[in-house]
């Protein structure tokens, strides 16, 4: 079979690559001081990629930073004030302890380039109404002018996003350079996974099929042990969790982000603290309300320092995300992701 494998969410594809580094990696690298395992020249795909979220007890994935860094891409943003909120590692990235360089990929993507009126994403959505076949909504993110960096801090692992309108539906097809499979593919996936959505929402087009490839896919040496006990708890486990995620409101438009990332910074600068009552009362279909109330959950993790979490904000949230908040903060945990 030529075309890449299939998987039911990106937890799937994630363990798949982590067995496949573990097992048969090509060969042991080390590059800018990281040594890891490597494979060259692999992908998956995944036929519905609103199953972004992977429910792993051991992986302890971060839905709150997913929800911001993604949002982050949309509003077309560079600052590190945001961004490095939620985390604090990515400012050892920046150049100028202000902004973020290649890694910023919504600032190439959602503004205009040089000598343009339209960004390059309102450019292939353009084209894509006019042209519903064009092979050529390609939006290209890696620059070769980030070669001519010397000891560039910040490139970008992403080359670039092709979307793909057929039959109603919107694809996407993911090239990456390179991964870090266990630290940075599962963040990608989201992020692209809901830029694709976003990009179906504006076209009026159903979701379609996400394919993801990497050039250089790695693990480096100092998760190995976490990638073990990723590994062991999925091959004792019965069955994977499943918690279906809702598709993106139709009236998704950039307006929509923009009132998000007001409340967004409320809440990270503490101006406000929101009940469930509050936060369905908000200027924001109930989709995004979710983003909000994983924000006012990390401001009361950063801000109240109670050691608790308010009952009825966790009871708002989808039971996906209630479960992943659980077992990443303890303030969050209840029984079994349940109140």
């Amino acid at each position: 079979m030529l075309t890449t494998p299939t998987y039911r969410s990106v937890e799937g594809a994630y363990l798949a690559l982590l067995r496949l580094v573990s097992t048969s990696a090509e060969q042991h690298i080390t590059a800018r001081g990281n040594e890891a395992q490597e494979v060259m020249g692999v992908g998956f795909r995944l036929p519905d990629p609103r199953q972004r979220l992977p429910y792993l007890v051991t992986r302890k994935a971060n839905p709150v930073f997913q929800f911001a860094e993604a949002l982050w891409y949309l509003a077309g943003r560079r600052d590190l004030e945001m961004i490095g909120y939620y985390a604090p590692s990515m400012r050892s990235n920046s150049p100028d302890g202000v902004t973020l360089g290649g890694s910023a990929y919504g600032h190439t993507l959602f503004n205009p380039a040089d000598g343009d009126t339209l960004s390059p994403f309102d450019r292939v959505l353009e084209l894509l109404r006019t042209e519903p076949d064009s092979k050529r909504g390609y939006l290209p993110v890696f620059s070769a002018a980030e070669l001519a960096v010397a000891d560039n801090p910040d490139m970008a692992c992403l080359a670039g996003l092709h979307l793909l309108a057929r039959g109603g539906r919107l694809h996407m097809v993911c090239s990456m350079r390179a991964n870090d499979l266990d630290c940075g593919l599962l963040n990608d996936v989201f992020s692209f996974t809901m830029i694709q959505e976003y990009a179906a929402v504006q076209l009026g087009l159903e979701l379609g099929t996400y394919t993801h490839f990497i050039g250089s896919a790695h693990v480096n040496d100092r998760n190995t042990a976490r990638v073990r006990r990723v590994l062991s708890e999925a091959e004792l486990r019965r069955e994977p969790r499943h918690f279906p995620f809702p598709a993106m409101s139709a009236e998704t438009t950039p307006p929509t982000i923009a009132r998000l990332l007001v409340h967004e910074e409320l809440l990270r600068t503490n101006k406000v603290r929101y009940n469930a009552n509050d936060v369905a009362g908000l200027d924001v279909d109930a989709y995004w309300q979710q983003a909000v109330l994983l924000f006012e959950v990390y401001r009361q993790i950063e801000h109240d320092r109670t050691g608790t979490v308010s009952r009825d904000v966790l009871a708002a949230l989808h039971p996906g995300l209630r479960w992943l908040l659980g077992y990443r903060w303890p303030a969050c945990a209840t029984v079994h992701g349940e109140l």
